[in-house]
C-alpha cells in the first residue's frame, strides 16, 4: 500500500475524501487543503485520471524530521533516485513551508536538487538536468511542524487544468472548484434524472463543461495531453492504459445515450466565443446550447424542474456594487417567476448581494475562489421569501401588458425596509418638484439620512445618481448597515427610473490632508450639468467629491447677479464653479486661488465648457492664507469657502477654519475695494464668528438665505456671512 496525499482548494476536503474513498483509498484523513490516505498504484492512477476535485496527487517517497540543511540532505538520501529517474532525465522541485534554518523556499529546492544529483554522481552516473516547465518527474517537499515530507507529483501539473480551457473570461472559476459547486448543488443526481441545467452568466463556460463531463461520465484526465506519471521510472504503462481504455469506453457510452439540456447565456460576445472554444475542446459543443442574453430577462424554463447554477460578478470595487444589486435582485425575481420549481446554486464572495435573491437559502457552503472567501448559496425557489410590491404614489400597483410583464416583475420586488425608503424618496421628490421645475434645477439633494437607519445622502446630477454612505456609528451592526445599503441600492433605480449603471456609490469618511484629492477610480468620466446659465463639469466616479457643492447653489447664483463689471476673487476656489458664475455674470476679470493642481485643472475644464477666454481668468496654485497676506491687488467681489481643516504637505502649517478665520477674513478685507463685498462661508458645524470682526466690519449673517430647499432639513450644512467695510462718517 502506498501513502498518498491529494491537495485541493480549501473547503473541498470533505468532498475530496468521499471521492477518494470511492476510488478505493483506505485510512482517508482530512486536513486543511489536503486529504491523506493509502492505496495501491491503480488507486493512485484512478485519482489522477478521474478526480474532479484534486489539485495534485502526491506519492510519499520519504518522511523524516527536518530542521536544517543536514537533516534535509538526510531526508533526500533516504530515496534511491535511480528507481524514479534516469541520469538523462529531468526534474523540478517545489517547496512549501519553512523552518528557522530553511527560510527561503527557492534555496531549499536547490538543496533538494543538489542532494539528488550528488547521489547520481556518487554512483558514477551523469547528473540529471533541471526543467521547471516539463520535467520527467516533479517533486514536492512540504515542511511543517519540524517534519519534511518528500513526494512525487503523479499528475505533473495541477489537475484542475483539464486541458479544454485555453480561453477564459474575466476571473474564471478553476475547474475543480466548478466541479465542487456542481456536486454541492446536487447536479450528479439531477443529471441522472435527466433534468436540465442553466448558467445565466456562463462566462467562458467552465460550469457548463464540468456539468457536461459529469453527465457524460467522462474522466477529466482523458482531456490532458500528458501526465507526470508517464515519464516516471516506477510507472506501469499496462495498468495506466487499462484504466484509460475503461474511461474512454465509459465516456463513449455516456455521450451516446445523450446528455440533459445544458444551457449557457451571457451578454458578452467575447465570453461566449471563449465558451464555444472550451466546450469544443472538451468534446461537448454539440451538447450545450449557448445564447446571447441578459440574466435579468430569462426565457421560460425548458422543464418543470432543473438546476440554475451561476457565478455572477462579486463587485471588487465599491463603484461596481449598484448595478450588481439590481442584477442579483432581478435575476432572482426572474427565476422565481419562471423557474419556481428549480434549484438555484449561486456562488459569490458578497453575501449581501446574494440576499437580494427573493428566497431564503436552504443551505450555505463556505468555499474559496483562490484567496477570496466565498459562499455557495443553495435556494429552493419554491420556498419563496415574501416581498412587497412597489406601488405608485396613489398606492396602486402599476399594470403592464403581457409582453412586458416579466420585465415589470423583474424590477418590482422590494423588502419592507427598501419599500420604506422608496416611499420617502417619492415623498421628497414630490415635495421638491415645483421648485425644481420653477428654477430649472438639474442637480439637487433628494435625501440626506432622513431615516436614521438609511444613513446616506442621495444627490441627483441630471440623469445620474450620486450616493454617499455615511460611516455608521459603532452601535450599529456593520452587517445590518450593509444590508440597508443594499436595500437602498435596490430601491433607488425603482423610484428614480435610472439605470443601475448610472448610480455611483461612495463611502463618506472623515477626510484629512490630501485624502479629498485621492482618486477612487480612473474612469475620467466628466460630464456637464446646468446651473443657471453655467455648464459645470462634474465627475461622479473618480473622487470623493463630485466637483460641485450643491448646498452653495444660491450663493453661486447670487455671485452671478452681483458680478457685472466687478473684479472677482475666488479663494479656496475648488473646481471654480463660483468663478464660472461670476464670469458669465459679466465680471471684468476673475482670479481663482487654490492649493490643489487637480482643482485648478478642473476649473480649466469648466472655462472651456463655457467658452470663456482664459486670459481674463487668472488661476493660481497657492496657499490662500499666505497668498492674501502677500498680495496687493484690489477686488470688488470676493468669495471664500475654506475647508474646515487642512494639513496638506504643500501648506505652511495647518489650516483650522475656527482658529484661522480671523486672519483669513482680515487678509481678504485688505484686498476688498471700499464698496466691495466679501462672501465668507464654511462647513464647520460649530463655527463661531469672532466678535471683533463684527466690530471692525459690517457683517450680515445670510446663512438662512443661502441654504436651498433641498438642504432645508440640514440647517447646519454650512454658515454664510457677508462682509463690507464700515462707512466712515
Amino acid at each position: 500500500m502506498l501513502t498518498l496525499t491529494v491537495t485541493c482548494p480549501k473547503g473541498l476536503e470533505a468532498l475530496l475524501a468521499d471521492e477518494l474513498t470511492q476510488f478505493g483509498w483506505q485510512a482517508v484523513r482530512q486536513s486543511v487543503g489536503s486529504v491523506r490516505g493509502q492505496g495501491r498504484l491503480d488507486d493512485a492512477y484512478r485519482a489522477v485520471l478521474w478526480s474532479c476535485l484534486a489539485n495534485r496527487v502526491l506519492l510519499t517517497l520519504a518522511r523524516a524530521p527536518v530542521s536544517d540543511a543536514d537533516s534535509l540532505r538526510a531526508l533526500v538520501q533516504q530515496v534511491d533516485w535511480r528507481e524514479h529517474l534516469s541520469s538523462e532525465g529531468s526534474l523540478a522541485v517545489d517547496v512549501s513551508g519553512t523552518t528557522p534554518q530553511l527560510r527561503h523556499t527557492r534555496n531549499t529546492a536547490l538543496q533538494v536538487k543538489d542532494g539528488i544529483v550528488d547521489q547520481f554522481r556518487d554512483h558514477g552516473l551523469a547528473r540529471p538536468s533541471v526543467d521547471l516547465q516539463q520535467p520527467d518527474i516533479r517533486l514536492h517537499l512540504r515542511l511543517h511542524r519540524h517534519e519534511g515530507v518528500l513526494s512525487l507529483d503523479l499528475g505533473g501539473q495541477s489537475l484542475h487544468q483539464r486541458g479544454y480551457r485555453l480561453e477564459g473570461a474575466r476571473a474564471p472559476l478553476k475547474e475543480n472548484l466548478a466541479a465542487a459547486l456542481l456536486i454541492r448543488a446536487g447536479w450528479p443526481e439531477r443529471a441522472a434524472a435527466g433534468e436540465p441545467l442553466l448558467d445565466p452568466l456562463c462566462g467562458s463556460g467552465t460550469l457548463l463543461a464540468e456539468a457536461g463531463l459529469m453527465a457524460a461520465d467522462m474522466a477529466p484526465g482523458l482531456l490532458r495531453e500528458s501526465h507526470g506519471l508517464e515519464r516516471w521510472l516506477g510507472h506501469v504503462p499496462q495498468l495506466w492504459q487499462a484504466l484509460c481504455d475503461e474511461a474512454e469506453q465509459r465516456a463513449k457510452a455516456g455521450l451516446a445515450k445523450g446528455l440533459p439540456a445544458l444551457i449557457g447565456r451571457d451578454l458578452s460576445d467575447e465570453a461566449l466565443s471563449a465558451a464555444r472554444g472550451n466546450l469544443a475542446r472538451a468534446g461537448l459543443d454539440t451538447f450545450v446550447t449557448l445564447e446571447h442574453g441578459d440574466a435579468r430577462h430569462l426565457p421560460i424554463a425548458p422543464a418543470e424542474t432543473g438546476l440554475v447554477i451561476t457565478n455572477p460578478p462579486y463587485g471588487e470595487r465599491l463603484s461596481e456594487i449598484p448595478p450588481l444589486v439590481t442584477l442579483y435582485a432581478q435575476l432572482g425575481q426572474q427565476l422565481r417567476e419562471h423557474y419556481g420549481q428549480w434549484r438555484l446554486a449561486l456562488f459569490t464572495s458578497n453575501p449581501d448581494l446574494a440576499h437580494r435573491i427573493p428566497a431564503s437559502p436552504a443551505r450555505q457552503y463556505a468555499l474559496f475562489n483562490g484567496p477570496i472567501a466565498c459562499k455557495l448559496f443553495l435556494f429552493d425557489l419554491a420556498q419563496q421569501r415574501e416581498r412587497h410590491v412597489v406601488t405608485d404614489e396613489a398606492g396602486v400597483e402599476s399594470s403592464a401588458s403581457a409582453e412586458h410583464a416579466s420585465e415589470k416583475t423583474a424590477t418590482s420586488i422590494l423588502s419592507e425596509g427598501a419599500q420604506m425608503l422608496a416611499n420617502r424618496l417619492r415623498k421628497n421628490r414630490k415635495k421638491l418638484a415645483k421648485w425644481i421645475k420653477r428654477e430649472s434645477i438639474e442637480c439637487y439633494r433628494l435625501y440626506d439620512a432622513d431615516m436614521p437607519e438609511y444613513a446616506m445622502a442621495i444627490d441627483i446630477y441630471g440623469h445620474q445618481v450620486h450616493v454617499q454612505e455615511y460611516a455608521p456609528p459603532r452601535s450599529i451592526d456593520p452587517d445590518k448597515a450593509q444590508q440597508r445599503l443594499m436595500e437602498a441600492l435596490q430601491a433607488i433605480p425603482e423610484v428614480l427610473d435610472v439605470a443601475p449603471e448610472d448610480i455611483h456609490l461612495k463611502q463618506r469618511r472623515r477626510q484629512s490632508g490630501t485624502a479629498q484629492y485621492t482618486k477612487f477610480d480612473q474612469k475620467g468620466r466628466f460630464f456637464a450639468v446646468r446651473e443657471g446659465q453655467a455648464q459645470l463639469m462634474v465627475n461622479l466616479t473618480d473622487y470623493l467629491d463630485t466637483g460641485l457643492f450643491l448646498d452653495h447653489r444660491p450663493t453661486r447664483l447670487r455671485i452671478y447677479e452681483l458680478a457685472q463689471g466687478k473684479r472677482f476673487l475666488n479663494l479656496f476656489c475648488y473646481t471654480g464653479a463660483a468663478t464660472i458664475q461670476a464670469a458669465l455674470g459679466g465680471a471684468r476679470a476673475t482670479t481663482s486661488v487654490d492649493l490643489s493642481k487637480t482643482y485648478l485643472g478642473w476649473l480649466e475644464r469648466n472655462l472651456k465648457a463655457n467658452q470663456l477666454d482664459f486670459r481674463q481668468h487668472q488661476r493660481l496654485q497657492a496657499d490662500c492664507l499666505q497668498w492674501i497676506q502677500r498680495h496687493q491687488g484690489r477686488y470688488d467681489l470676493i468669495f471664500m469657502d475654506p475647508p474646515t481643516f487642512s494639513n496638506s504637505k504643500k501648506m505652511e502649517g495647518v489650516l483650522d477654519v475656527q482658529r484661522d478665520h480671523v486672519a483669513l477674513i482680515d487678509g481678504a478685507m485688505k484686498l476688498l475695494s471700499s464698496d466691495g463685498l466679501l462672501i465668507f462661508s464654511n462647513n464647520q458645524r460649530r463655527f463661531q464668528l469672532d466678535a471683533d470682526l463684527m466690530a471692525r466690519y459690517e457683517v450680515k449673517n445670510v446663512t438662512s438665505q443661502s441654504i436651498p430647499p433641498d438642504f432645508a432639513r440640514n440647517q447646519k450644512i454650512h454658515q454664510c456671512f457677508e462682509f463690507r467695510h464700515r462707512i466712515m462718517s
